[in-house]
């Protein structure tokens, strides 16, 4: 692979720097970087934010990394500060002829200089300027699309400026060029601003994904970090062996966990590469020795884990909807994968609000139920899909009431004829999803409100299968609030390859098709070390990866139980010895 078993380590530098050479300085900041990590290899940008490097420093720079035993690639950041236009982070607008021009030209240098190149993810589009509004009418017109929407237009036009003028040129240039193309963390939004992943993939050599999640609360994104881990994993099912890597970065990372959980989160993906934006912002920083020690240790978890697997979450390319909800519940015990596939042969899936999207969804779905198959649907799927025939299969309907309640209770509590309640830590409030009973049963967990009481799991049983109704939080976050017994109910409906876990929130389970898993509890102000339990179906014992065999408690209805014990901010990989 590289100077690591199981990914390459590889970091970007951007054009200023390259302007600005200092060779002598450059050969220290390459050293503090050896001093504590293996670089494998560098992306190297001549143009970024108006600042245009020349082909001769380009090549310099390429030469000194090169000398240092590292691979060098090219790289472009196609953004342009432009006082007459209004466009979010200087993107550029693509009916300038000027900027797009520019595009060309770089994407030329890069081709001349290197034999691969990837762009950041500011490859996107929101200028309204005239011409730009003048393009999407009339390709609005054309479509016969009347609401005035930019999706389809942004997206058309980005696929046409990716071929003619960065593909095109480069491989007439150097037809051997790779040229990948980076997509950001925020996947829900790709269409607005013309990212197609569904399209683009067909075009460009390779894929990469963004997997900076930074600070979780005090950003403008808000984004759970298993996203680190999940898009990683969406994007290898989008373009299959040809995901590049994960890229992360150290801004807005209030605690250097947050840092080093980006990269963690990464790493359990498996990923071919693992890219750190951006050299100039890592030289002198801490971040690099905490992150170089880390990384032999990520290295040989690696070297023992298969390829992930968990439930399958159906995103279709061009869906939004509740967003982000499957990683919430990702970083709560529920191991899911995020995929832009119906996968009707998997035992069991989720669907989200954004599985709506797909126009053929409740077909689908009632076909999967139907044949055995279990399907766990969010309580935003089943508002989406009403009117649509998912009356065929749930008798759940949504009034638009809510519920604030931190008296919770499952099933599995009644005890002579009485619930015995579980409190949350805070009030949560959810939607009311109304049922008929004794067609619908909703009583798998509950929560009350004086006389009041709503479903949070409800069960609806369809031909051979079944039908699961997940009620989250009106605030997604809120899901580490639901009670232990609740969220242990909720996740044994989430068991992978027999593997489960009961205990607190925001600890995450990671599993993978060798019998093995990671279990990774989060750093922040809530989390404590506590014990969890797994459970494994049939298993007879544990290994843990970093030495030392754990023995069941106890053996139950098939399934072997272990306590294990957790650390904030600390992974710890496992192997099923059956």
């Amino acid at each position: 692979m590289g100077n690591y078993r199981n990914f390459k380590l590889v970091v970007y530098f951007i054009s200023h720097a390259v302007k600005h050479l200092d060779e002598e300085a450059l050969e220290k900041q390459i050293a503090f970087f050896n001093k504590y990590m293996r670089l494998d290899k560098v992306y190297i940008e001549p143009y970024r934010d108006g600042c245009f490097a020349s082909e001769e420093q380009l090549r310099k720079c390429k030469e000194i990394f090169e000398r240092n035993g590292i691979e060098a690639q090219g790289g472009i950041t196609t953004s342009l500060p432009d006082p007459d236009k209004q466009c979010l982070f200087n993107v550029m607008c693509y009916n300038d002829e000027k900027m797009i021009s520019l595009v060309k030209e770089a994407c030329e240098m890069n081709a001349r200089v290197f034999n691969g190149f990837i762009i950041d993810d500011f490859f996107f589009t929101n200028c309204t300027c005239d011409k730009c509004r003048e393009g999407r009418d009339e390709y609005n017109r054309a479509h016969g699309i009347t609401d005035g929407s930019w999706q389809e237009y942004r997206c058309d036009l980005m696929h046409r400026v990716s071929r003619d003028y960065i593909i095109g040129p480069a491989k007439k240039i150097n037809p051997d060029c790779k040229i990948t193309i980076k997509y950001p963390n925020w996947m829900e939004s790709y269409q607005e601003t013309g990212y197609d992943p569904l399209k683009q993939k067909e075009i460009f050599d390779l894929i990469y994904t963004g997997t900076e999640t930074r600070d979780p609360v005090n950003t403008d994104q808000h984004l759970p970090r298993y996203l680190s881990y999940s898009l990683m994993n969406y994007m290898e099912k989008t373009a299959p062996g040809r995901n590049g890597g994960g890229w992360f970065d150290p801004f807005d990372c209030r605690l250097l966990d947050y840092y080093l959980e980006q990269a963690y989160l990464t790493a359990f993906a498996k990923p071919r590469e693992m890219m750190m934006f951006c050299f100039q912002a890592l030289v002198d920083s801490v971040n690099v020795p905490a992150l170089g020690f880390m990384l032999d240790k990520l290295d040989s978890l690696l070297d023992n884990l298969g390829s992930p697997v968990g439930i399958p979450c159906y995103i279709p390319h061009r869906a939004q909807g509740e967003d982000n909800v499957q990683d919430f519940l990702g970083m709560n015990g529920f191991p899911v994968l995020t995929t832009p596939d119906f996968e009707e042969d998997a035992e069991t899936m989720l669907l989200t609000a954004s599985s709506a999207y797909d126009k053929d969804i409740v077909d689908k779905l009632e076909k999967y139920i139907a044949k055995g198959g279990k399907a766990i649907v969010t309580n935003g799927f089943v508002k989406a899909t009403l009117g649509r025939g998912i009356e065929r299969i749930t008798s759940i309907r949504d009034r638009g009431r809510r519920m604030t309640s931190n008296d919770f209770a499952s099933e599995s509590s009644v005890r002579y004829n009485r619930w015995e309640r579980e409190y949350s830590q805070r009030a949560v409030t959810v939607p009311v999803m109304e049922f008929r009973n004794n067609a619908t049963w909703g009583a798998v967990c509950k929560a009350f409100a004086e006389e009041e009481s709503c479903t949070v799991l409800a069960r609806d049983y369809y031909g051979k299968g079944q039908m699961y109704t997940l009620v989250v939080p009106d605030t997604f976050s809120d899901i580490k609030y639901y009670p232990e017994k609740i969220l242990d109910r909720m996740r044994r409906e989430f068991a992978v390859n027999g593997i489960r876990m009961e205990g607190t929130s925001r600890i995450s389970l990671f599993v993978y098709d060798n019998d093995s898993f990671v279990i990774y509890p989060y750093a922040d102000n809530f989390t404590c070390d506590s014990d969890i339990y797994v459970f494994v179906k049939g298993a007879a014992a544990l290994e843990k990866i970093n030495g030392g065999r754990i023995e069941p408690l106890y053996t139950e209805n098939g399934e072997a139980a272990f306590r294990l014990r957790t650390s904030v901010g600390k992974f710890e990989g496992y192997k099923i010895v059956r």
